[in-house]
């Protein structure tokens, strides 16, 4: 099949949806299917697997974070494009101008397409001071996804969330995570003395995005408590964003290592101890799923990734949604025992040793084929009685 993917956030960019979707491009691409892939213009150069075509449109940094894009509308450009080289069925991951723009055309053109629901702008309205707009966001992210043929999700609960939203069209498809990238093999005794700790002390790890919408102050507070009892503690930051720089001259016993990439990213999970996840805003979180591969034993609220995978008590703690308390107690509880961190890490790696992203790459193959059988068998149907 030709298919399209279009995404106005992909490597070299580093986010949850960024990697999620080349890990969809690259796997399809490797089942021989073209990709064909449609993406803001981006100042780094980013060598792709072969069998993926990329069309790179005009866009602009997103305000507050200068490392991330938006792509402009471009029906003109994939009108053009998708007349020519007309896709089986198109994946549209994003909702910004470009995936409108894309969602809008391939109907023009009767070309089937899905949709992705991977970030919950409508909760970011709060974190950035325009709360008034979570209304108008909600109602934006009702007519694009609704457009689709279907709507892709991680999880049962956000499919639900969807329908909520008037959203009928919601299909799951799990998310999956490389155990063998991801792995306690990779920690690393030299990291952890660059860290400034021996054997024995623990090491709390953040990946991710540093920006406001993460729960960030909660991240602190933990950690502080953790401090409390394991004075020798340390804090390391992976990551970039908005929050970083405030957050850094706060508390300048932090490490922070910036963006970190493939095998180096690895080693960071794996030489850490444990990953309390405070974050509220995740539509999954893919960061639990690659710290439970590390071995890391996770506290996280129990939504998205957490209420999928966490076993509360085996392979970390399940909160209960806003239960700051719950949540703080929990890390301080695991931090303070060397044997729970390993017994519970031993756990954790076990927990999801058999997810397959080969699997994942499947169930999204046929979904597209599907759309694709449908929308070829609704053609002839209409051509029969016309």
């Amino acid at each position: 099949m030709r298919i399209g993917i279009v995404s106005e956030t992909y490597p070299p960019e580093i986010n949850g949806v960024a990697l999620t979707v080349h890990s969809l491009a690259a796997g399809l691409a490797a089942q021989g299917h073209t990709v064909d892939l449609i993406r803001p213009q981006q100042q780094q150069s980013f060598q792709d697997e072969p069998g993926i075509v990329a069309l790179e449109v005009p866009g602009a940094s997103l305000p507050r974070y200068p490392g991330l894009r938006f792509g402009w509308p471009a029906s003109g450009k994939l009108r053009e494009r998708w007349t020519r080289l007309r896709p089986d069925a198109i994946y549209v991951a994003t909702e910004g101008p470009l995936g409108w723009s894309a969602i809008r055309t391939a109907k023009r053109l009767g070309i089937p397409a899905a949709t992705g629901f991977h970030t919950r702008f409508d909760t970011y309205a709060d974190h950035y001071g325009v709360g008034f707009l979570t209304p108008v966001v909600r109602g934006y992210l009702r007519r694009f996804h609704r457009r689709a043929a279907a709507t892709l999700v991680p999880t049962d609960a956000l499919a639900a969330e969807l329908t909520a939203l008037g959203v009928d069209t919601a299909r799951l498809l799990r998310r999956a995570v490389d155990t063998q990238s991801f792995h306690p093999r990779h920690r690393s005794a030299e990291l952890r003395e660059a860290w400034g700790v021996d054997g024995n002390t623990p090491v709390v790890l953040y990946v991710g995005r540093i920006a406001p919408e993460k729960n960030l102050d909660l991240a602190v507070r933990t950690f502080r408590a953790i401090q409390q009892q394991v004075p020798k503690s340390r804090y390391v930051w992976v990551g970039d964003g908005p929050a970083r720089a405030a957050l850094q001259a706060a508390n300048p016993d932090f490490i922070f290592v910036g963006m970190q990439r493939g095998e180096a990213l690895a080693r960071h999970y794996a030489s850490a101890d444990l990953f309390p996840f405070p974050s509220l805003s995740e539509t999954f979180g893919n960061v639990i799923l690659e710290a439970l591969a590390a071995g890391l034993p996770v506290i996280a609220y129990e939504e998205g990734a957490a209420r999928e995978h966490l076993l509360h008590g085996h392979n970390g703690y399940r909160i209960d949604a806003g239960d700051e308390k719950a949540f703080i107690e929990s890390a301080v509880t695991l931090a303070g025992n060397a044997s729970l961190i390993r017994h519970m890490g031993r756990a954790a790696h076990a927990s999801i040793a058999n997810l397959s992203p080969d699997a994942v790459i499947r169930e999204f193959e046929t979904l597209l084929r599907e759309l694709a059988q449908e929308n070829v068998h609704e053609h002839h149907a209409t051509a029969a009685h016309a």
